[in-house]
């Protein structure tokens, strides 16, 4: 099993108001986010994916979709 863990991806997410980053297995991600939101900011959504990976990720879902293409 230890195996397969390392073969998962990891998503960067940091924390600006903690002066954090960390790499979390994509399968976690949700539940990383939302335990580091909930128990050093009281919930409130300060810790997120790394915002160069989901500009990234955006991107190449929109080109995917063929929302960039011109008609």
């Amino acid at each position: 099993m230890a195996d397969e863990d390392a073969d998962e991806p990891t998503v960067p997410i940091v924390c600006e108001a903690c002066e954090t980053t960390s790499r979390v297995p994509l399968s976690t991600l949700r539940e990383s986010i939302e335990r580091h939101n909930e128990q050093r900011h009281d919930g409130e959504d300060i810790a997120r994916v790394d915002p160069v990976l989901a500009d990234a990720l955006a991107d190449a879902v929109a080109a995917d979709l063929g929302l960039y293409d011109a008609e």
